[in-house]
């Protein structure tokens, strides 16, 4: 057993009180007359020794009231530890307030219980130390120490949050915040419900910091979950259908029989069916739906579950343009060929330009450059072209016959593609297409048909080739090979376009589906879903102004029509919705670009609008919750026991009691002070009851 205050024990020596009271006041003695005193030396004898017996036992109890008395001043307990620390100490308290801690324990959600959990926490520590209350969302705000009140008031605040972070940073986090202060005693606390994908504590390298963890533990298990969605296609062509990719998962145990997904597109819903999903499985589920005008589009799919719901719907946001540009530099004159594939149809628009008058600052306006036969690519031109496809556009070139091949493998250096041989004026036939390439994939209906593959009267050799073969030789060479670069690509013919060298032009089920396919297949279409909470960086086109000043802001969108006039939303039904959210995100201008960094601004799910000054919509963006919140499997409490390191222990989580005192138990061992004041007070009962209640 040892002391907090062992100086208190020096107060002992006030049991000399009652003794020297007993030994000068029950000692005197009374004259006490009697009328006959025959019997008064058996009476005096009787009477002696009850009264010696009562003021013993009453000195007893005095004593004992005293030592007991000075033991609780003293606070005695027994240490669970060898070492206990003493003097002020830092505390930090993590709360995970993200989405999975609004699931329902046996009483009240997690985060209210979590919440409980952390006063009792504050409360079992002393008036002098200081605390850093620390939440999911990482606010500035909890990155200092506060005293126990204003600790207490930070707790009341916490609510749910979208945000999600990996424990390891939590711990790095509070690291950060217990350095800065004076105490020598540093302990954290982990309140979490401890799912599997954020209890990486075991990457946490600092051997020095106390860490507790205090699990949390929900009824429910089963969830499902929209997890992502794409297009098939990376450009929607307005008139078309788009096919969308769905990701569905079965979070829970058990198999998911009827999983009912739904889609709203142009303010309209319609149920794609019903899916099956195997328990702790996911599904890809494929909807079809039609572009009926061009502009921004909105989309919500959804799926109906419960309790957890924050994951039930996935937003997503693109844009159809009215027309796909193409420009093609010509070295002679334009072909004919590519002038008639373009022309017969309307969501194509191919511009001409001659090889010594190029304008390249408009190439950021098209998505498909084609180089058509020039003899030479000057530098400037190569940097352009390499420029263009790392922004997104794709490079198609058709060699000259009397090509200067310095420059051209000048351009095919800076791509990665090795450099072009000799041209060789020996005819070839191509043998095999790769229909698992974007160009030719899904072109055609029955791959194993015999098509009729180009033959070209001469061509050149990439040595070495590092590209993708798309068109290949029987010979196995490449007759059109793929380079990508950033966010786009250079196609390279090996032959040129010319129709008496390559009879490509007279392949329509070969050259068309080649011509359209590249100037859709740019990899950088616009992303159509962002997470919230993660680093997001959003890019828009910029337009200058000489407004002066320019502040892009991102608003909130409802499902319905606005209100106009008013700060809210109006949902289709007619009732009044949530507040119209809006801000202004952090925002770097780059030459024709606008770079926009929300950071922690969002916090809800939905479609935001950029606007300028105005209420015209510029570009829109998706915003979801992060699914890492949907896999509600927890790490249990023995399982934490197991793999933590040396510093870690984990507090019992169903502390039913007051668990104030489970934490002084933990920083102090057994605490025993309580049961010395009850001692005391009972003893001084015992006391009162002696001398009331014992007549001698």
């Amino acid at each position: 057993m040892q002391f907090l205050f062992p100086l208190f024990l020096a107060a002992a020596a006030a049991i000399a009180i009652p003794i020297i009271i007993h030994l000068f006041y029950f000692r005197r003695f009374r004259k006490v007359y009697f009328t006959n005193v025959r019997f008064l030396q058996e009476v005096k004898d009787i009477t002696s020794n009850r009264q010696k017996l009562r003021n013993l036992l009453v000195l007893l109890m005095r004593c004992l009231a005293i030592i007991f008395l000075v033991l609780a001043f003293a606070q005695p307990f027994i240490p669970r530890s060898s070492e206990v620390k003493q003097g002020e100490k830092a505390v930090s308290v993590f709360v995970d307030n993200s989405f999975s801690m609004a699931a329902l324990s046996k009483d009240a959600p997690l985060l209210e219980l979590a919440k409980q959990r952390a006063r009792d926490i504050v409360t079992a520590y002393g008036p002098a130390d200081r605390f850093q209350i620390l939440t999911t969302d990482f606010e500035g705000r909890d990155q200092r120490l506060v005293g126990k009140e204003d600790a207490l008031l930070r707790i009341d605040e916490i609510r749910i949050s979208p945000s999600t972070r990996v424990l390891s940073k939590v711990l790095t986090r509070q690291q950060q915040c217990l350095n800065t202060g004076k105490a020598e005693n540093k302990i954290a606390f982990l309140i979490s419900d401890f799912q599997e994908n954020i209890s990486d504590l075991e990457t946490f390298s600092d051997s020095l910091l106390e860490v507790n963890l205090v699990p949390m533990r929900a009824v429910q298990e089963n969830n499902i979950s929209i997890d992502s969605a794409w297009f098939e296609n990376p450009v929607q062509i307005l008139n078309q259908p788009a096919k969308l990719l769905v990701k569905i998962s079965n979070r829970g145990d058990e198999k998911a029989d009827e999983v009912r997904l739904s889609l709203r597109h142009d303010n309209q819903s319609k149920p794609v069916g019903a899916i099956p999903i195997p328990a702790r499985g996911s599904r890809l589920d494929t909807v079809s739906f039609n572009i009926l005008h061009p502009g921004w589009h909105e989309a919500r799919l959804s799926v109906t579950d419960f309790p957890v719901q924050f994951d039930d719907d996935y937003y997503l946001s693109f844009y159809v343009a009215e027309r796909i540009n193409v420009l093609c530099i010509n070295g002679q004159q334009p072909s004919k060929y590519l002038d008639n594939v373009f022309a017969g149809a309307q969501y194509f628009k191919m511009d001409n330009a001659d090889v010594r008058a190029l304008d390249y600052s408009q190439f950021g306006n098209y998505q498909l450059i084609i180089l058509n036969e020039p003899t030479l690519i000057t530098s400037g031109l190569s940097q352009e072209l390499k420029a263009f496809a790392q922004n997104g556009g794709n490079v198609l070139v058709f060699p000259a016959q009397n090509a200067d091949l310095n420059t051209y493998n000048g351009m095919l250096q800076s791509f990665g593609g090795g450099s072009l041989g000799a041209y060789e004026p020996v005819q070839r036939q191509a043998s095999q297409i790769n229909t698992e390439e974007f160009v030719f994939h899904d072109v055609f209906l029955n791959k194993s048909a015999n098509l009729r593959l180009p033959t070209t009267q001469g061509n050149f050799k990439i040595t070495p080739n590092r590209g993708e073969y798309i068109l290949t030789y029987r010979d196995g060479s490449a007759m059109l090979s793929k380079f990508p670069a950033g966010e786009g690509a250079l196609y390279l013919c090996a032959a040129p376009l010319d129709e008496k060298v390559n009879d490509l032009v007279r392949n329509g089920e070969i050259f068309v589906p080649l011509l359209f396919k590249t100037a859709i297949a740019g990899s950088k279409g616009r992303q159509i879903a962002y997470t919230i909470g993660k680093d997001e960086v959003l890019e828009a086109k910029h337009l200058p102004s000489a407004a002066g000043e320019m502040l892009y802001k991102l608003h909130l969108a409802g499902d319905g029509s606005r209100s106009s006039g008013s700060g809210t939303e109006a949902t289709s039904d007619g009732t009044e919705a949530q507040p119209a959210v809006e801000f202004i995100p952090e925002q770097r201008i780059l030459g024709a670009k606008v770079l926009l960094t929300p950071g922690t601004q969002i916090r809800d799910a939905g479609w935001y609008q950029l606007r300028l000054n105005s209420d015209s919509t510029l570009a829109e963006y998706a915003f979801n919750y992060d699914r890492r919140e949907s896999d509600l499997r927890y790490r249990s409490s023995e399982n934490l026991a197991e793999q933590l390191p040396a510093n870690m222990k984990v507090l019992a989580e169903n502390a039913e009691a007051n668990f104030t005192q489970v934490v002084n138990e933990e920083n102090q061992g057994v605490v025993l002070w309580r049961w010395c004041l009850m001692f005391a007070l009972l003893f001084l009962a015992l006391e009162v009851l002696f001398l009331r209640l014992w007549k001698v």
